[in-house]
């Protein structure tokens, strides 16, 4: 009943995450083109009030004339909308996701002995730890950088190369899998805290100082900007390390950090196309070179193709099937019975195991990827044995 209870607080916190994280990501890639498409007004009664940029646009049956002032408009009405729960809610849902699946699992889910073997509370301690310094060290780097010309640039590099060593990091403490989903994590947080303690704060002093009748400090547009812009960046990189965790064939590859970056550095590249192609700037290159990368990768940590020799189901006695069926019960079976079924797949009775023989094929021997972290020590000479029971037919015990 426990795992059940779990299994519907899982499913529930995921949709709740997918669903304001839509909302969230929709209205960043919505006020992205919105900046870049605006056009300075032809009317001299706009300009006189402090549009510097509109836009006209049909949808829905209607017709919509959104507005841009620099810093300000000169009269603020009584109304603002804020956007900032979308972001709030995004965070909250995914950490409280994290809790329940690998804080709460960490000897399963952040844990891998052949990578670093530590306890439980040092694991935790070390992932949570990973959200914190990441935020600290990116605004410090976007705090010495500045907004002068040529900062951007700057902070760029000095980010990237963070990522770049934060995921090596990841990838040499935690499970594969845990890696990638840590540091999209931390991202993440990045872009959340953004918004928490740099644009919305900002925008709070512009209104307060409007409502008082001070003069607006131009400095918080441009704070406001600078991160609204990296958030952009971030967005499909974070999307990739989240839906990476369904996926071994990345997290699990010999080099994986490289794999993890090369992927991200994708996803900026395919969305820089889309910043650009905004503006009107039609730069092809970018999404072929980030598609170029994802077929790179494909290809380089493509499994060995293994081709069944001719059917010789005799080379595989009776008693090599019964092992089979121990090694099964001794490392797989207690995630995968009649009570616990993990991914819908049952291994505890010959009939189910040769019904999945082709999943543990594929997960045990191919990618290596389970048991889970290798939590339950399958050897080696066990995976290959495996195989030998597939190739030679995953013949069921007498």
């Amino acid at each position: 009943m426990e795992a059940y209870v779990l299994d519907w607080a899982n499913l529930l916190l995921r949709w709740l995450h997918i669903i304001v994280a839509i909302a969230w990501i929709g209205s960043s890639f919505y006020f992205v083109w919105l900046d870049n498409s605006l056009l300075k007004p032809q009317n001299p009664a706009l300009l006189n009030k402090g549009v510097s940029g509109e836009l006209w646009a049909v949808h829905g049956g209607g017709f919509y004339n959104p507005q841009k002032y620099m810093v300000a408009p000169k009269q603020l009405p009584e109304h603002l909308h804020w956007f900032y729960w979308e972001s709030y809610f995004t965070w909250m849902s995914g950490f409280a996701l994290f809790i329940a699946l690998y804080l709460f699992n960490a000897q399963t889910y952040l844990i891998d002995k052949n990578v670093f073997d530590w306890s439980p509370a040092a694991a935790v301690s070390a992932a949570l730890a990973m959200l914190v310094v990441g935020w600290v060290v990116y605004h410090l780097i976007c705090t010495m950088a500045g907004t002068e010309e040529g900062s951007d640039l700057k902070v760029g590099i000095a980010v990237s190369i963070f990522i770049v060593l934060a995921s090596w990091v990841a990838c040499q403490l935690f499970s594969g899998r845990a890696a990638f989903l840590l540091t999209g994590a931390m991202i993440a947080t990045i872009m959340s805290a953004n918004v928490l303690m740099v644009i919305i704060p900002g925008q709070r002093k512009v209104v307060a100082a409007m409502r008082a009748g001070q003069p607006v400090d131009p400095i918080y547009g441009k704070l406001g900007k600078q991160r609204s812009v990296h958030n952009t960046y971030f967005t499909l990189p974070v999307i990739f390390a989240m839906l990476s965790n369904h996926y071994s064939m990345v997290y699990s590859a010999k080099h994986n950090w490289v794999v993890l970056v090369v992927l991200m550095l994708s996803g900026a590249l395919i969305r820089q196309y889309f910043v650009l192609r905004h503006k009107g700037v039609n730069q092809i290159g970018y999404p072929i070179a980030g598609v170029a990368l994802i077929v790179a990768i494909a290809v380089w940590i493509a499994p060995a193709s293994v081709t069944a020799p001719a059917p010789a189901k005799t080379a595989f006695t009776e008693a090599d099937t019964a092992q089979v069926q121990q090694i099964v019960a001794q490392r797989c079976a207690m995630c995968h019975n009649a009570v616990v079924q993990n991914k819908g797949i049952q291994l505890d009775t010959p009939a189910t195991l040769t019904s999945h023989a082709q999943a543990v094929y594929q997960q045990a021997v191919v990618q290596k990827t389970m048991p889970m972290a290798n939590a339950t020590g399958m050897t080696d000479e066990e995976r290959a044995l495996l195989g030998r029971w597939f190739l030679a037919g995953a013949p069921a015990p007498k």
